[in-house]
């Protein structure tokens, strides 16, 4: 089973977790280093989806999708 917890990684190499984690024995993580904060990726996935509905709501994707969709 996989987990995601946040950490800070401080620039000795230090990682600290935000939130305790207790396991039954131990276990091989993977560290994911983030060159943004976070506040700043979800601020671009919300600029993202304002540019990505003006194509998305063209009624040739409408027509493109339509077989998807229930008969009304």
């Amino acid at each position: 089973m996989f987990r995601s917890v946040e950490a800070i990684i401080e620039k000795n190499g230090e990682v600290r977790l935000k939130e305790p984690v207790r396991l039954a024995s131990s276990c091989r993580a993977i560290v994911t280093i983030l060159d943004e904060k976070l506040d700043a990726i979800a601020e671009t996935a919300l600029l993202s989806e304002a540019t990505l509905s003006e194509d998305w709501n063209r009624p040739e994707e409408d027509e493109a999708w339509s077989h998807l969709q229930k008969a009304r």
